[in-house]
């Protein structure tokens, strides 16, 4: 066992070393919802995954941010069709690539992509694509019953959002909530170090009972992510 795990990693470094990006990968994290993963190598970072999610309902799906790229934003939509699906709109948490990357794709193909309106501002400030539709309220049902967008302050961005799936009581935190691996707040070029412990309770406030939390980069895990990202900002906040 040991001598296969010491062999993935050197096949995993070698991967990384020759700069081959991996394959999108997917796999299902609750019924009817599935998380998605793309890979970017990014100057200082590394190959950097980025998560997503494709929640269904009946025959319909919805992304909740796309992928790193429209290659890749491309693969998940056949993977949607591959299923017998109809994506009917995705959503984006901020305006950063690793949320927003496959826009540009979806508005070309008619498919709604919302936004917020501050996310759709800083999209075209850096001569972006925007959302063709945009989000004004707040919360937003997304699909009522199964996806709420909650805006729970400034964080890692002026812009980031959540996404709550009642249903499966998950929360998808993105870029705003970090895995318990982390051990800082990682880029923070665009952050609000200062809001960010309080944006986190008023998460913590208005979803009591979830149970599964997806940050943007790293593994699933539960509530603890939430105060994890919490005290990783206070301390940063401290300094």
């Amino acid at each position: 066992m040991k001598f296969i795990v010491i062999l993935c990693a050197l096949i995993s470094c070698l991967v990384f070393a020759n700069n081959e990006t991996p394959k999108l990968k997917i796999s299902q994290i609750a019924e009817n919802v599935y998380q998605h993963i793309s890979y970017k190598m990014i100057d200082s970072y590394g190959m950097v995954p980025a998560s997503g999610l494709v929640v269904v309902d009946g025959s319909d799906a919805y992304i909740i941010d796309t992928p790193w790229t429209v290659a890749d934003t491309e693969n998940l939509i056949t993977w949607i069709k591959s299923k017998g699906l109809t994506l009917k709109s995705s959503v984006v948490t901020h305006s950063h690539e690793d949320a927003s990357g496959g826009i540009v794709l979806l508005n070309n193909l008619q498919v709604k992509t919302y936004a917020t309106t501050l996310t759709n501002k800083l999209l075209a400030l850096e001569k972006r694509q925007k959302s063709s539709e945009e989000i004004s309220n707040n919360p937003f049902a997304l699909v009522n019953g199964l996806v709420e967008v909650f805006y729970p302050g400034a964080g890692h961005t002026q812009d980031n959002i959540v996404v709550w799936l009642p249903k499966a009581r998950i929360l998808f935190g993105g870029c705003f909530v970090k895995s318990l691996k982390s051990k800082n707040l990682g880029y923070t070029g665009n952050a609000s170090i200062t809001d960010w412990p309080e944006s986190i309770q008023s998460v913590l406030n208005k979803y009591p009972n979830i149970e599964i939390v997806v940050p943007g980069h790293g593994n699933v895990g539960d509530m603890s992510l939430l105060k994890h990202t919490k005290q990783l900002a206070l301390s940063a906040k401290g300094r």
